[in-house]
This record gives C-alpha cells, structure tokens and sequence, in this order.
C-alpha cells in the first residue's frame, strides 16, 4: 500500500492506493497554519488514522509548496512558509519511524500523470502548474527528474520569451525580478492584466467565462494569455522536446486552451513542425496526492506490508 500526501496552505489531503493504483481511502484535514510542530502532529496522526483503518502498513510520501535543499535538507521556497528553513523530511521520518520521500508539488502532480493519467505510457512528461503560482516538472522514464539544484521544470522564474515591446520590463515578481513567466501566467497573472482594460477584473476563471460570453475586454485578455502561454510552452520544447504536456492548476479547467494554444507554438518551436499534445489532467485535484503516494515503487510499496 501507498500512502500520498499533500501539503497545502489550507489543507492536507490523504491517499492510500493499492498496487494497482485503486483508491483504498481518502481524507482531508486543515492545515496548522503557521505551526510547524502541529502540522508535523496532523501528519503522523492522519498516517495512523488511515493505517489502523486499512489494517496495513504502507510507504509515505508528501508533495510540499516548496523543495528540499541538496546542500542542506531544509525546505526552502515554500509559501506555507513554517516549512522554510526546516528539516521537515527528516523530521517526519523520526515521528513516522519510517523513511518518507518528499518533493515539490509540482514533481508529484507531473509523475501522477505520467503514471496513470495524462501522460501514461510517454518516455518525457512536461507538467505545469497554472495556478497562484506557475511551477513545472520533468517526469522522464516514469521518474522524476530533480536536477542538480533539485529545480528541474521550474520555469515559472525565467522571463517570459520573446517579450513584445508592451511586456518590457514585466511586472514584479515575489522572486525580486521582474518579467518571470509566472506574473503573467499565474490566475492573478490573468486577473490583473484583464483589469488593466476593466478595473473590475479580478478573478481568473471570471475573465474565461466573460471571455467565453463574448466580453471584448476578456477575450482579448485571454487571447493575450494565449500567445504568452504558447512562447513560454515553446521554450520548454525547444530544451527539453517532451512527449506530452500535461496542465494543471486553477487555468487548466480552461477548455479552450488545449486547442488554441498549440496552434500558437508553431512559430517559436525551432522544428519544421510543432506537434507536442497539450492535455488536461486525468486526475483533476487528485493528481498531487496520488503523485506523492507514487514516488514509491511497486516493489517497495508491497515491502512495506
């Protein structure tokens, strides 16, 4: 058995799978926010919760806003912000009495539609994160792809490319620079460049149903988003040239992205031809838990017990 857990800023969802993949139990807690101490309490207890439930002991993994540091093992980048500067895998670890594997939510959310969704059955599997924030993630060979830095697909922080004169120097980002892919991809991204035409314009999905109605203002916001998206995407291809890329986030509920969007990447894409699919995720809000639960294989899951 795996179990898969997901740490948000709000939230902490729980999965156990079987071998096959099969949902054996979900649950769902609040996140302690602003207590380190607590949330490593409501992990441990959520853990025996479902394992005295089940009857079975399983392997534990966890996707976190953020990543562990190669040079340190303390988390760093993490907007659930407790977590930054701390040794939450080894820590969890020694309240688990267990060992624990532990990556970005972006790299869970990227090897969940590798495995079973998506991008199942693909050798390279791009998966992007289009929500608050912009993250990515490399799923290669069924694997994930960290790096040397433990960045790989972390795109959302390189400027955007081949920026028109009217993107020039960007907006700001939290990140200390300006212009980065994620302050114009993000949902507030979307929201605040639609406002600069209608002040009004403050939530994301709002402007891609104005925009679906026939709003003029919202439809030339998404169709801003549109080309941004597809220079950005195209980037990645002509480094990486995955298989298959694979939305997730808040802005991959918009359908008519996987249709224009690629349209879009041909002329940036250095190929005679641009052919990478553009797919929505099998598994919706899922794919971050179940991601974490596989970052253990079969063999060492039936190991566990």
């Amino acid at each position: 058995m795996r179990l898969g857990i997901d740490l948000g800023g709000t939230k902490i969802a729980f999965i156990a799978l079987a071998d096959d993949g099969a949902v054996l139990l979900r649950a769902r807690v609040a996140s302690p926010v602003g207590d380190y101490g607590a949330t490593l309490r409501a992990i441990v207890e959520g853990v025996a919760g479902i394992e005295d439930r089940l009857g079975r002991r399983g392997t534990v993994g966890i996707g976190i806003p953020g990543s562990v540091s190669p040079a340190t093992g303390l988390v760093r980048n993490a907007n659930s912000t407790w977590l930054n500067g701390r040794p939450f895998a080894r820590d969890l670890e020694a309240a688990l009495a267990r060992p624990v594997r532990l990556e970005n939510d972006a790299n869970c959310f990227a090897l969940s539609e590798a495995t079973d969704g998506a991008g199942a059955g693909a050798h390279c599997v791009f998966g992007v994160i289009l929500g608050t924030g912009v993250g990515g993630a490399l799923v290669v060979g069924g694997r994930v792809l960290a790096g040397r830095n433990g960045i790989a697909g972390e795109w959302g922080h390189n400027p955007l490319p081949w920026p028109e004169d009217d993107e020039r120097p960007g907006p700001a980002c939290y990140c200390g620079r300006r212009g980065c892919i994620e302050t114009f991809l993000s949902g507030p991204g979307l929201a605040r460049d639609a406002a600069a035409d209608a002040p009004d314009r403050t939530d994301s999905q709002a402007v891609a149903a104005r925009a679906a109605e026939g709003d003029a203002a919202d439809e030339a916001a998404m169709a801003r988003y549109e080309r941004r998206l597809a220079r950005a995407l195209a980037s990645v291809v002509n480094i990486v040239d995955p298989d298959v890329v694979v939305l997730g986030g808040g802005l991959s509920n918009v359908a008519r992205l996987y249709e224009r969007v690629p349209a879009l990447m041909p002329p940036w894409v250095f190929a005679d031809r641009a052919e990478t699919p553009l797919r929505p995720p099998a598994h919706g809000d899922d794919s971050g838990v179940r991601g974490a639960a596989w970052l253990w294989t079969e063999g060492e899951a039936r190991a566990a017990g």
